[in-house]
């Protein structure tokens, strides 16, 4: 079968080029540099690549898997073979997700150019398609793999060995009536049109069809007056269900008559539910909506631990796709630790490990150019330095040269502030967190006065601590730290540091006593729980006036995560995560800032906000408005196999819902699993949670294939934040291990909030 998105693929000389094949040489390391023949396959959609010509081909990758495609000079890879291979040869596919960046030189300029263009035509057609054009793209791969012989139609052997596939246990008998109905042509097989008959008859929702007939007085259409209904009675969309039954039914009813009459049909209906509208995420919360004028120390920040790291924290490879990544991600706050290198440029690593290392100037040519792709909104590099006087300079010479007008390097009217600024003031600003060697008072005070030249011996008096992520320190320990770490800090560096000035951590007193606003600490992960525990509503009220910045402990060499929840509970800023690892953790940090354009800023609730504030993170107590939550778990879409090499196992799903808050919220409940169905399994079971302090809740569905034999099999997720949650029906389009989407693959909930706890809704 052709690609069902025939006639609609953008067809150029380069794309036809492509599907003609080339052999070029694929690069992993500066030793491993093979000769592949890549062809793009005739569905326009997949790239195979062999051995060489006319050899076994394997699949290589989806266009729908590809984000970018970059220029050889862009790579690091391919910028360190120059001398082998001229940079305009080769090109870089980059993947979504964590998937490793694939390095590839053509023979040629022009061949390369011809996959640059090709390919990012093909992306760019790819990531425009609507729902219905995704979905005949996830056809036509099903197609190609169900066609063994590859004969572009489908014999009911070939159906069946399909059928499992998919994850589909259904009798030999059931399935082959659905086969002969769907076979109009009487071939014994199955192609284009007569697949997708074959597809719409095993996908039919008939608890969708259930829900329908109960609003629609004839079965077969909704009035705008029974669409309305719905959408106050089911999906609690108050008074504007008016206006908005009228623009679903335009968005989604597929016949133009049905539009002129305002009706909604059947496929129009289930069009609505599994769009966008229909999604369990408020799509109110999608783009910026938050208020952004506030001080930064108001919202969370994305933040990113070792950002330089793209594996482990002791061997793992240093490199600037690790900012890239982080950043197009929506990171706003990026780590570089730099040490003194050859040749006076100074390097940026994991210090005393073997960690490869880059060059401090790569990193920040890197942050100049990726910075304000995903979010216009500051970025913060904390600066971990370890360099000497003289290398240093040249760190501040690479900050001011290459960021230029991008560099924060003095206050925003040149005034000194009685607060932070907020995200909108400091729009496409970069700001150095570091140490400082006087005041930002000091500093104005300067400013203002004629220069003069500094004497030798002042010289000791600019003696300040490196930076470190070992800043929290009991006032007895100071003078002994201090003298061990004491080091020369060079004026230059320093007075790049404006608003995010880092101090030593010894009590909330002490820093209410002797620092100012623009001050902030560092404090490990052990450190910041033991806080929360001893002294939360301190830690809350000290977050309401100034930052902080948490990062993983030093034990977590794996590059493991912590949960950033509780950190989050007491109005901690700057929860940095190894962003490189993928995980429960990863799900719950991108499940709270998918918010507000993901932008890497989300507004801190009210109560996290007041310095005054009563609230204690690990004994929350009311004002705050306790909720009710009832989710019923309806029904799965499509759920993806858990080992796709196993052609006749089948997944036995259940659903998780994980809430994570504070701590009387955190629970979790599960549905009974379904046996062998992981095409369409049915629950219709309801779980019920009460929620204390529902504006820090974030919730996680989690699909899992039920194994007795040992822990369940992970199978996809979704998380999001309790205040982006609508009700009624929803789906939940999910997500890998990676964050990456599993399309078509989804859940069908009804979810339902309730004022008050069970008991006082139950009276």
């Amino acid at each position: 079968m052709a690609s069902l998105l025939q006639g609609r693929l953008p067809i150029s000389q380069d794309v036809l080029l492509m599907q003609k094949g080339m052999l070029m040489r694929k690069v992993r390391s500066k030793n491993w540099k093979k000769l592949r023949y890549f062809r793009l396959q005739e569905d326009g959609m997949t790239v195979w690549h062999a051995r060489q010509v006319g050899g076994r081909a394997k699949a290589s990758f989806s266009i729908s898997d590809v984000e970018t495609v970059r220029n050889g000079h862009e790579s690091e890879l391919l910028r360190s073979l120059a001398e082998e291979f001229p940079l305009k040869q080769g090109f870089t596919i980059v993947f979504h997700g964590r998937r490793s960046n694939l390095d590839l030189v053509a023979n040629s300029v022009e061949e390369a150019q011809i996959w640059i263009k090709g390919l990012q035509l093909l992306v760019d057609f790819v990531t425009s398609m609507d729902q219905q054009e995704r979905l005949d793209q996830w056809l036509s791969d099903w197609f190609q793999r169900g066609d063994k012989n590859q004969d572009g139609r489908m014999s009911f052997q070939e159906v069946q060995r399909l059928l499992r596939l998919m994850n589909v246990e259904m009798e030999q008998e059931y399935a082959f009536q659905l086969f002969q109905a769907a076979d109009t042509s009487q071939s014994d097989t199955l192609e284009g049109q007569e697949f997708i008959e074959f597809y719409k008859a095993l996908t039919k929702r008939v608890e969708v069809q259930e829900l329908f007939g109960n609003f629609s007085a004839d079965g077969q259409k909704l009035t705008l007056l029974e669409f309305v209904d719905f959408l106050q009675e089911e999906q609690k969309e108050g008074d504007h269900a008016s206006d908005l039954a009228l623009a679903l039914i335009d968005r989604h009813e597929p016949s133009e008559s049905g539009k002129l009459r305002h009706v909604l049909s059947m496929d129009g209906f289930l069009s609505y539910l599994y769009s966008k509208d229909g999604d369990i995420f408020n799509p109110s919360c999608l783009p910026i909506y938050q208020d952004m004028t506030q001080p930064l120390n108001h919202y969370y920040i994305n933040s990113s631990h070792n950002t330089y790291l793209v594996g482990d924290q002791l061997c793992g490879q240093s490199s600037v796709e690790g900012y890239i990544r982080a950043l197009k991600r929506g990171c706003r706050c990026v780590e570089v630790d730099v040490w003194d290198g050859p040749s006076g440029e100074p390097v940026v690593y994991h210090g005393h490990t073997l960690t490869s290392r880059i060059l401090f100037k790569e990193v920040v040519a890197t942050l100049a150019q990726y910075a304000f792709q995903t979010s216009d909104y500051p970025v913060i590099l904390s600066l971990e330095n370890h360099c000497s006087w003289e290398q240093q300079e040249i760190i501040a010479h690479h900050l001011t040269e290459i960021l230029g007008e991008q560099l924060l390097s003095t206050t925003l009217d040149g005034q000194l502030p009685t607060q932070l600024p907020s995200p909108e003031e400091l729009r496409k600003k970069i700001l150095v967190k570091g140490k400082k060697l006087q005041t930002l008072e000091e500093d104005l005070e300067e400013e203002e006065e004629p220069e003069t030249e500094l004497e030798g011996e002042q010289e000791p008096e600019l003696e300040t601590q490196f930076d470190s992520e070992t800043q929290e320190l009991s006032p007895r320990s100071k003078d002994k730290n201090e003298k061990k770490s004491k080091a020369i800090l060079c004026p230059s560096l320093s007075a790049l540091v404006v608003y995010t000035k880092t101090v030593s951590f010894y009590n909330f007193t002490h820093s209410r006593e002797h620092y100012r606003f623009y001050e902030l600490s560092s404090f490990s992960e052990t450190k910041a729980k033991n806080l929360i525990k001893e002294t939360g509503n301190e830690f809350v009220q000290h977050n309401a006036w100034q930052l902080s910045r948490v990062y993983p402990s030093g034990l977590r060499t794996d590059s493991s995560n912590y949960n950033p929840q509780e950190f989050w509970n007491a109005g901690c800023q700057m929860v940095a995560m190894n962003v490189q690892t993928a995980g429960l953790e990863m799900d719950i940090y991108d499940g709270l800032f998918r918010q507000n354009g993901g932008c890497g800023y989300v507004l801190k609730p009210d109560f996290l906000r007041d310095t005054q504030s009563s609230f204690q993170p690990e004994r929350p107590i009311s004002p705050f408005k306790a909720q009710t939550l009832l989710i019923q778990v309806i029904s799965g879409q499509q759920l993806p196999k858990v080992d796709k090499t196993k052609e006749g196992s089948i997944v036995d799903p259940l659903v998780r819902v994980e809430i994570f808050g504070v701590r009387p919220d955190t629970t979790r409940q599960e549905t009974s699993y379904v046996e062998n169905n992981g095409f369409n399994p049915y629950w219709g079971q309801t779980l019920c949670f009460q929620l204390l302090v529902p504006e820090l809740a974030m919730l996680r569905f989690l699909v899992m294939d039920y194994n007795w034999t040992s822990r369940n099999d992970f199978i996809g997720q979704y998380t999001l934040p309790w205040t982006c949650m609508q009700q009624g029906y929803r789906h939940i389009h999910l997500l890998s291990k990676d964050g990456t989407s599993l399309h078509p693959a989804s859940l069908f909930v009804h979810i339902c909030m309730l004022e008050g706890l069970r008991e006082e809704v139950e009276s």
